[in-house]
């Protein structure tokens, strides 16, 4: 299949969490998650002659989608070095930041990255494939309890001890290489009616294990707090409980936790202020997009007391 910028990802929540952005023709805006460019494409429209757009993809098909115009530029990177490549840049401070979290379309339809249970495949998922670790080495070389805390935290499975004494078990006569495989060490484990829905959260747990996403997504919002400008703006848009309540946290307190914290006065000490609660698909965009489903779109400002705490912000 020829991979194209339009097939390569439709863009989620598009005009809602572009407008989210406020944007202003002539700012710095860094779109984190360029994939097929969709978003990045309708920033570049809103911005003037003066304005500037900084994307960043860590996949290589993602370059060939790069956008052709003097006001943009591709940074073939894990989002998570935000900062470094800001300053490598000369880039003191932005004006906003968009993240489409999650995994692109076309992961999940390139059968053989092993994103996707519906193809038999290497067991992959890197999404930078100079990257070392692969899924399959995750499944084969990590000890019982290692794989049981992966599938209970980053899958909240509750099978996750029982899920990963089979796979221990089975690898022990074969190695676990292919999604096929996976399945089938798996396959006495799940009830016929919740299979789909126990595998999708099995293979989400090593995706975020292989790609480190929880990580990369704290160091991106600590970077993207210090960089902003008073008044910027934070529109990212999310897929799972995990990585929402990491972004619903930091908007409305400024740590991951969502501690609060008040000054003598009662005055909430944030570096943000919220802007919406969460605004999804609508009935339209999930007619026109299924995998849109479980998006969650959070915009946050960046206030004088960001500004004030700085690179201090506890994140």
């Amino acid at each position: 299949m020829t991979v194209t910028a339009k097939s390569y990802h439709v863009p989620v929540l598009l005009n809602e969490s572009i407008d989210g952005l406020n944007i202003h023709p002539h700012g710095v805006y860094v779109d984190v998650t360029f994939g097929g460019g969709g978003h990045s494409r309708e920033i570049l429209r809103r911005l003037g002659k003066e304005g500037h757009l900084f994307s960043f993809d860590q996949d290589a098909d993602a370059e060939k989608n790069i956008i052709n115009d003097d006001r943009f530029t591709f940074v073939r990177s894990n989002f998570r070095y935000i900062s470094n490549w800001m300053r490598y840049y000369g880039i003191d401070h932005i004006d906003g930041l968009l993240a489409d979290l999650g995994v692109s379309s076309h992961h999940f339809d390139d059968a053989m990255r092993g994103f996707s249970f519906r193809f038999d495949a290497p067991l992959d998922m890197r999404m930078n494939k100079r990257a070392e670790q692969t899924a399959a080495d995750i499944i084969n070389d990590y000890e019982e309890k290692q794989l049981a805390d992966i599938f209970h935290l980053y899958g909240e499975l509750k099978q996750s001890r029982r899920i990963a004494s089979a796979l221990c078990a089975y690898r022990r006569n074969k190695k676990i290489l292919t999604t096929a495989d996976l399945i089938d060490a798996t396959s006495k484990l799940f009830q016929r009616e919740r299979e789909k829905k126990e595998l999708t959260k099995l293979f989400q747990a090593l995706r975020i294990e292989v790609n480190h996403e929880m990580d990369a997504l704290r160091d991106m919002l600590k970077g993207a707090t210090a960089l902003l400008k008073t008044g910027g703006r934070l529109s990212i848009i999310t897929y799972h409980s995990l990585e929402d309540r990491i972004v619903k946290n930091i908007m409305k307190s400024g740590n991951e936790e969502g501690h609060v914290e008040q000054d003598f006065y009662g005055n909430v000490n944030s570096p943000f202020r919220q802007i919406n609660k969460i605004t999804t698909p609508t009935a339209d965009e999930l007619l026109r997009n299924p995998r849109s489903r479980s998006a969650k779109l959070r915009i946050a400002e960046k206030t004088d007391y960001g500004k004030r705490q700085g690179n201090r912000a506890d994140i």
